[in-house]
């Protein structure tokens, strides 16, 4: 069994974590240049970081494993873990420093895109910078790899699904106040109008808000088929508790791009009615990779390990992203990395996945919450 991610420190027993340097980096970063340090920026603390001990985990087992295999060009894996989740004035100064000491030589960043709009500027022309997470979309910036489902893939599809099958079309849509949320909902009123519906709400919630109370009661003097959910983490599973409290959950429709089993697991059983997700990935999936994914995820944490959903597989994939294109470059020189990567494939443990023109191409899965689960509704 691998070790947690917050006592592997050092690279005895297998473990590839260099140090989780919770909360601050030190301002010198000695390290063995034979091996490749990737600086892991993933959210540990505040209303995202639910995902952080799944999340360290995917990470520890896909650097366990591509290790195994002799590395990256030769090079063993090894990883710095910096909290995400601090102010982005901080995660910014953590970034800095990696740049000005020659801390890393690849960064993974599993993060809302508030902190990547910062810390791309930061890295950018000096380190491949490899982003996971669902985004907006749009991300054009030299040497930053965004591979995460967008709008388009994702809440597209679910949208017409929801209004063909259960004539959906009053639509209320709530989000986080950051821009992922602003951009995203700008495209899915698109895609509710294609359909004929239309929105009668829309609200934006500061960031770590717990009082929900009043856009529910808006909700309900509003009465839209379906909320369309973009609020993260702990926020969202505060929201859709009240949601159930309140006798909404049995009367509309939600629609989430931003709930996996983690997020779902906070929610609660009886509070998941009529709660509709899509996602690249869900731990449900019954494919061959994802069987090997979650097989080796239970024998390296255990059968009590927080199950893997969509936020944290991202974090494994990543890693076997900078494995593919490193492969197919020949070398981590980024220029040479950013031209590899216009046309390439790789595996995560949702099998193998396209990048044409910097946008990642894979089945979008839409499920239906059932308990503590996702039951699997359709392909697209």
């Amino acid at each position: 069994m691998l070790e947690a991610p917050y006592s592997a420190l050092g690279s005895g027993g297998g473990a590839p974590i260099a140090g989780a340097l919770l909360p601050g980096l030190p301002k010198t970063l000695r390290r063995d240049k034979s091996k490749l340090r990737v600086a892991h920026f993933v959210t540990m603390t505040g209303t995202a970081g639910i995902w952080g001990p799944s999340s360290l985990n995917c990470a520890v087992l896909a650097a366990h494993q591509i290790n195994a295999r002799g590395g990256i060009l030769g090079r063993e894996l090894e990883l710095t873990v910096v909290d995400s989740g601090a102010a982005i004035e901080k995660v910014t100064r953590d970034a800095e420093d990696i740049v000005e000491f020659d801390g890393a030589d690849v960064i993974v960043g599993n993060h809302i895109s508030a902190v990547r709009m910062s810390l791309r500027g930061t890295f950018a022309g000096h380190l491949p910078y490899i982003y996971p997470s669902i985004y907006e979309g749009g991300e054009r910036t030299p040497g930053l790899f965004a591979i995460g489902e967008t709008p388009p893939q994702q809440a597209r599809p679910a949208i017409a699904w929801l209004a063909e099958r259960k004539h959906a079309r009053r639509w209320y849509l709530i989000g986080s106040d950051y821009v992922w949320p602003w951009l995203s909902h700008r495209e899915v009123k698109s895609y509710i109008a294609e359909t004929g519906g239309r929105v009668v709400g829309e609200d934006f919630v500061p960031l770590g808000n717990d009082d929900h109370h009043r856009y529910v009661e808006r909700i309900r003097a509003l009465q839209p088929d379906v909320v369309f959910i973009s609020l993260i983490g702990l926020d969202g599973i505060l929201f859709n508790r009240l949601f159930a409290e309140y006798g909404l959950s049995e009367k509309v429709l939600r629609l989430a791009n931003c709930i996996d089993e983690t997020v779902l697991l906070g929610i609660g059983a009886d509070n998941t009615t009529n709660l509709f997700a899509a996602f690249g990935y869900f731990a449900s999936v019954r494919t061959a990779s994802n069987e090997a994914f979650l097989a080796a995820y239970q024998k390296a944490f255990g059968a009590s390990a927080p199950v893997p959903g969509a936020v944290a597989q991202a974090n494994y994939e990543a890693l076997y992203f900078l494995e593919a294109l490193a492969r197919k470059s020949e070398t981590l020189h980024l220029p040479s990395l950013t031209s590899s990567a216009s046309n390439m494939v790789y595996r995560g443990g949702r099998g193998p996945v396209g990048l044409r023109h910097r946008r990642a191409e894979m089945p979008i899965y839409f499920a239906e919450a059932d308990g503590f689960d996702f039951k699997l509704l359709e392909k697209f």
